[in-house]
C-alpha cells in the first residue's frame, strides 16, 4: 500500500489490460497492427525517456511482467482488468474476459474482472451476456462504442437494443458500466467516441454508474456539462493522467476543470496498462501541485485528500470495497511479500 506522509493510501487502477497484439495473433490483411501502433505512438509521445519499452514487449508482454509493474513496483492494490475483444483483428481477441479470467482466478483478491456486451448481437446476444456473467465473476462491464463488428462502424450507448443490454446488466446486478470515450485509436472513427449518449442512458438507467474513460478528451467540457448534471457519471482518469509528464499545464487544466465542475468524489485514477505504467503515473501525482493561477481561477486545490479518493478510494466506493478489510486481506499475499512500500515526503 502507497504512503504519503505516514497516512497509507490503497491504489485502485480502474483501467488495465493484458492484451495480446503480437503478430501471431493478428488476423492478417486486417487492422491489428494499425491498432497497437496508436498504441505504441501514444505511449512513445506521453511517457518519460526511461520508461519507454521497445515494440516487441509492449505488442505481448505477459502475466508476470503485469504483477511487477502494477503490484510489485507500482502501487497497486486492486486492479480492473477491462475487456476489449476486437475479434475483427485478432484471432483470440486483443483482451478478452477469459483471458483476464486466468489472472483472477490466480490472484482473486488483486483484480475485478469486467467483461462486456455489444448490442449489435441482438436479442440472441442477451442469452450469451446472461451466461457470460453466470460463468465468470464479472463485477462490471468496459464499453467501446466505437469497435467495428460486420461493417458497422460503431453504436450508441442510447440505441433501443443497447437499453435491452442495459436493462439486463441491472436485472444481474451490475452496477458499474466503463465507457472508452476519449481519444480515437486508428482506425477507429472519433464521432463514434462521442460523449453525447452518456447523457441519456444515464438518464434513463440512474441506478447504473457509468465511469467514463478518458474524461471525454477532446470533448472534456461537453463531459463536464454531462456529468456535473447526472448524479451517476464518473470521470476516468485514463489517458489524462499521462500528459502530467509532458504538459503538466494541460494536466492541471483537466484536473481543476473535473474539480470545479464534478468535485473530488467523482473522479477515478486508471493507468491504461500497458499504455502507461502506474508507478511513474502516481509518483507524479502526488507529488503534484496545481499552479496557483489555476487554483484562483477554479476555485478549487488538489489536496492530499483528495489524491488519495481520486487513487482509491472513489473507485472503492462504487465498487463496495472495505479498503481497510481488503487492505488486511492481501497484506501477506504471494504478491504483498514483494511490494514494497514508498514513502512520499509532504510538499
Amino acid at each position: 500500500m502507497y504512503k504519503n506522509n505516514g497516512t497509507e493510501v490503497f491504489v485502485i487502477d480502474g483501467h488495465m489490460h493484458l492484451w495480446d497484439a503480437s503478430e501471431k495473433n493478428q488476423i492478417p490483411g486486417e487492422h491489428g497492427k494499425d491498432w497497437i501502433d496508436c498504441f505504441y505512438a501514444y505511449h512513445n509521445g506521453l511517457s518519460p525517456a526511461e520508461e519507454k519499452w521497445d515494440y516487441e514487449t509492449f505488442c505481448d508482454y505477459g502475466e508476470e511482467r503485469l504483477i511487477k509493474d502494477c503490484f510489485v513496483n507500482g502501487y497497486v492494490d486492486i486492479g480492473i482488468l477491462n475487456s476489449t475483444y476486437l475479434k475483427e483483428w485478432y484471432k483470440d481477441g486483443f483482451n478478452s474476459h477469459q483471458q483476464n479470467y486466468a489472472l483472477k482466478k490466480k490472484y482473486p483478491d488483486r483484480f475485478i474482472l469486467n467483461g462486456a456486451f455489444d448490442p449489435r448481437d441482438g436479442e440472441a446476444g442477451l442469452d450469451a451476456y446472461r451466461q457470460m456473467c453466470e460463468e465468470y465473476p464479472i463485477q462490471g462491464l468496459k464499453l467501446y462504442t466505437a469497435e467495428w463488428k460486420d461493417g458497422s462502424k460503431g453504436w450508441s450507448l442510447n440505441d433501443p437494443m443497447a437499453y435491452k443490454y442495459l436493462a439486463l446488466t441491472e436485472e444481474l446486478g451490475i452496477k458499474n458500466v466503463h465507457v472508452h470515450k476519449g481519444p480515437t485509436v486508428y482506425p477507429l472513427s472519433r464521432d463514434a467516441f462521442d460523449v453525447h449518449d452518456v447523457d441519456y442512458a444515464a438518464t434513463d438507467f440512474p441506478n447504473l454508474n457509468f465511469i467514463v474513460e478518458h474524461v471525454g478528451l477532446p470533448r472534456l467540457e461537453d463531459f463536464c456539462w454531462i456529468a456535473t448534471q447526472e448524479r451517476n457519471v464518473y470521470a476516468g482518469l485514463a489517458v489524462a493522467m499521462p500528459f502530467i509528464h509532458p504538459r503538466p499545464r494541460y494536466f492541471a487544466e483537466i484536473i481543476a476543470s473535473l474539480l470545479f465542475w464534478i468535485g473530488e468524489d467523482k473522479i477515478l485514477f486508471g493507468s491504461d496498462y500497458a499504455i502507461w505504467t502506474p508507478k511513474w503515473l502516481i509518483d507524479k501525482f502526488m507529488a503534484f501541485e496545481l499552479p496557483q493561477d489555476i487554483k484562483e481561477e477554479f476555485g478549487v486545490d488538489l489536496t492530499p485528500e483528495a489524491k488519495a479518493k481520486i487513487l482509491g478510494g472513489n473507485a472503492a466506493a462504487l465498487y463496495g470495497i472495505d479498503v481497510k478489510v481488503h487492505g488486511e486481506k492481501i497484506a501477506n499475499d504471494e504478491i504483498s511479500q514483494q511490494f514494497p512500500v514508498a514513502e512520499l515526503q509532504a510538499h
